[in-house]
């Protein structure tokens, strides 16, 4: 899971002994007034997830300080709810909530985007990281993968008026978009979530940039390969496939980096059909991106919510999007002769015909 089960256990614990309030308990009646068919056609979410997500949030705001002024909590969250799960808002939620509904998306994401301290993680422990490396193996042979490394573009609208801005959130599929940079482990808990940047950077900037590869390439989470896509350069915590394979153990290698890679590919397809307003998130400008960063972020902590819940998928709406194939930059990356060798000894040894018989056997 995307964190670790002490964590899990611990919010629930102080969300029982908290107790409840009168004006919590008046609080969930805008939920309570849904029949549970109609919560997840409006929220994609099941009763018993969206308690929790509330008590969650409740718990949150009242340990920072919010203005008294605001509306009230349960009411900002349904309304940033509804919003995640179409895109707009929808007719029954609008006339239940009667508040400014877009300052409460703003105001519920950045709640929830701050609660992905908690429920997005690392694996922290040795024992937590060998069962993750364990399943991965199990998928597709390789040893000592702890989780699987994206980048994920988000569509966007930008003015074309300001060319410069404009051709800045262009990516390689020719749309506008944003992207953040993800890591999931094999069941498609998300375990890092990064700010999101214009849609035209490049997946290694993302990566030397951010918090989590600084973290990984430092060796703070131990000796642990991340599966990553043609835009990454192969390090020694970084495993990309090989480019132009010429022996059948290499072969067989890139087919078992493929599958592991569709593993992410299905997380963020099950994401964007869960939350439909990461299909479309709107206008965008270069300079402010934080909002959807916030939107993102929430979105990420609320799949992993949902995953431990075990909510199913709301049907599927229009056509899956295509693969992000990955921005690679015009001249080849320097890849350090250390790396070249840790990924060919590790194919040598999973992947050569003698390991292959004895599997098949």
């Amino acid at each position: 899971m995307a964190f670790p089960a002490p964590v899990w256990l611990a919010v629930q614990e102080e969300l029982l002994e908290s107790g409840e309030t009168e004006e919590d308990c008046d609080s969930q009646s805008c939920f309570n007034d849904f029949t549970d068919q109609a919560l997840f056609e409006t929220f994609h979410l099941s009763r018993p997830c969206i308690a929790f997500i509330a008590d969650a949030v409740r718990m949150r705001v009242k340990s920072a300080a919010f203005k008294k002024s605001q509306p009230r909590v349960d009411l900002m969250l349904m309304a940033a709810l509804n919003y995640y799960a179409h895109g707009v808002f929808t007719t029954s939620v609008q006339t239940k909530a009667r508040i400014n509904l877009v300052n409460a998306v703003h105001i519920i994401s950045g709640v929830i985007a701050g609660m992905s301290d908690v429920f997005i993680s690392f694996p922290l422990t040795a024992e937590a990281k060998a069962r993750t490396a364990s399943r991965m193996e199990e998928l597709c042979g390789i040893p000592n993968v702890l989780g699987v490394l994206s980048p994920a573009h988000f569509k966007i609208r930008a003015s074309p008026y300001d060319k410069k801005s404009f051709k800045s959130f262009i990516n390689t599929l020719g749309y506008t978009s944003v992207v953040s940079q993800f890591i999931c482990d094999v069941e498609g808990n998300i375990l890092s979530v990064e700010k999101c940047c214009v849609g035209s950077a490049f997946e290694q900037e993302l990566w030397d940039s951010s918090f989590k590869g600084r973290e990984v390439e430092d060796g703070l989470h131990g000796p642990f390969w991340f599966i990553g896509g043609k835009g990454y350069r192969l390090s020694k915590h970084v495993l990309t496939s090989v480019i132009n394979p010429v022996f059948d153990r290499e072969v067989r290698f890139n087919e078992a980096h493929a599958k592991v890679h569709r593993v992410m590919q299905s997380m963020l397809g099950a994401m964007k059909r869960r939350f439909r307003c990461l299909q479309q998130l709107g206008f965008a400008e270069e300079g402010s991106l934080n909002k959807k960063s916030n939107i993102i972020k929430s979105c990420s902590v609320l799949h992993n919510i949902a995953k431990k819940f075990s909510v199913p998928l709301p049907p599927r709406a229009g056509m899956a999007e295509p693969s992000y194939p990955g921005k690679m930059y015009t001249c080849p990356m320097e890849i350090s002769p250390e790396a070249l060798k840790a990924r060919q000894e590790l194919i040598d040894k999973n992947f050569s015909a003698s390991v292959s018989n004895q599997d098949s056997s």
